[in-house]
């Protein structure tokens, strides 16, 4: 028996989807969802210009239909499955094992894309437990997304042979100019990409310790942690934020700056939100500019946690004052009781300060921050331009020379993260 054997008998969307062996050396599996992409090649044309790892790799393509599917949505996964066998017949020298798997409309309720994603992972698991490799790597990606050419050394060298790495983000680039689009979605993604960004520095410059995106074509974890984070969930959409939101506390998680990937700024609906339904949204309305979190929200949050080492150190009565000299928004959104009640929880469950701030954040994780910053911004802040705010925010970390329009605030954003 495998180390995965009994999680997948219990916990498995599928029987087994693929009947040839692995091979041994398997040591990446790709797992791409695929509904109504007929152009995956494009896909495949970026993978196939990787330079070659040493380990093996396989490329799970999942086609897949939720119940809604048109007869059009049907058609094109039928092209998708013989684009894909097409593609195979003419780069027989590919260096990856290359698998289509057709899953039709499943059955399952609210079929979408955490429910193909968990199909295809599952499947990538059961391959590994096949060769008996708990260390391997389940990589996520879109399949309109393209990748570096370096991406599996980079994967390979940089987390696969890194025993203590157990998950990470891939870095990631939206494409800013070209013929593909328009330059209304490019300038839209620009606005985006950089409200990410933003985000992603202005929680770093807060406090928070998880930092880190979630984005869901750049997520790749090892085969054993993904059984004990419990696998990939079945939402429709946002999986990839639940999913890394149970994947960082146990620790091992980190950034994979070493490589890119570059989703599609594509305007698509079929999901309740991302990228594509952001820039679907901007462009139907007209939108020249991305509203983003109000950077004095980020501020009220590094002085709340500023003050977890004086909460840690304080009694019932302390706590009182303590109380009154929270910033606004967080006296707001928290009850007194509720907060004073989790404290001393909290320092009753742990021996030393190390301890009561990881426990403090397992309680205000980023689901915790989410909803603060949705409430904040319906009663006390306005949000702002991405850009604006972005500005402001690298005034407050002290960056002297600030650039001017949003793709020269992206780049500087971009060589921010790459170098922490």
């Amino acid at each position: 028996m495998g180390f995965a054997s009994s999680w997948l008998e219990s916990k498995g969307l599928f029987p087994e989807l693929i009947k040839e062996a692995p091979d041994k050396d398997t040591g990446i599996i790709v797992v791409v969802p695929a509904y109504d992409e007929p152009e995956v090649n494009l896909l495949l044309n970026s993978l196939i210009c990787c330079k070659k790892p040493v380990c093996r790799i396989e490329v799970l393509i999942i086609i897949n239909a939720p119940a809604g599917a048109s007869d059009q949505n049907l058609r094109n996964n039928i092209e998708t499955i013989d684009n894909i066998e097409s593609w195979k017949r003419k780069n027989k020298d590919h260096f990856f094992r290359l698998f289509s798997i057709n899953l039709g409309q499943p059955s399952a309720k609210e079929w979408g894309v955490g429910l193909a994603r968990k199909a295809g992972m599952d499947e990538a698991l059961r391959r590994f437990n096949h060769i008996d490799k708990p260390e391997g790597i389940i990589v996520n990606l879109d399949s309109d997304c393209r990748v570096q050419k370096n991406y599996f050394q980079s994967l390979e060298n940089d987390f696969l042979q890194k025993k203590e790495r157990k998950a990470c983000s891939i870095y990631f680039e939206h494409p800013l100019s070209g013929t593909e689009y328009s330059d209304e979605i490019y300038r839209s993604v620009a606005q985006y990409e950089l409200h990410l960004r933003y985000y992603y520095q202005a929680m770093k410059y807060a406090g928070f310790p998880y930092v880190f995106h979630t984005v869901g074509s750049t997520i790749a974890v090892r085969a054993l942690t993904y059984v004990k984070a419990g696998g990939m969930n079945r939402r429709r959409a946002g999986e990839d934020f639940y999913f890394v939101q149970k994947l960082v506390p146990a620790g091992g998680y980190f950034s994979l700056c070493s490589t890119t990937v570059y989703p599609s700024p594509r305007i698509s609906a079929r999901v309740p939100f991302g990228t594509g339904l952001v820039m679907g949204r901007m462009v139907d309305r007209g939108e020249k500019h991305f509203m983003t979190y109000n950077p004095l929200a980020f501020k009220d949050l590094r002085d709340f946690f500023g003050l977890i080492e004086d909460s840690y150190k304080s009694n019932s009565r302390y706590l009182n004052d303590l109380f009154t000299v929270l910033p606004v928004s967080l006296k707001s959104f928290l009850d007194e009781e509720d907060w004073k009640t989790k404290i001393e929880e909290i320092k009753n469950n742990t021996s030393g300060l190390i301890s009561f701030k990881k426990r403090f954040f397992n309680w205000f994780n980023m689901f915790q921050v989410v909803k603060y910053l949705n409430y904040v911004h319906n009663l006390i802040y306005k949000k702002t331009e991405a850009c604006s705010a972005a500005s402001e925010l690298l005034k407050y970390i002290g960056v002297i020379n600030i650039p001017v329009g949003t793709k020269e605030l992206l780049k500087l954003y971009r060589e921010l993260e790459k170098s922490n």
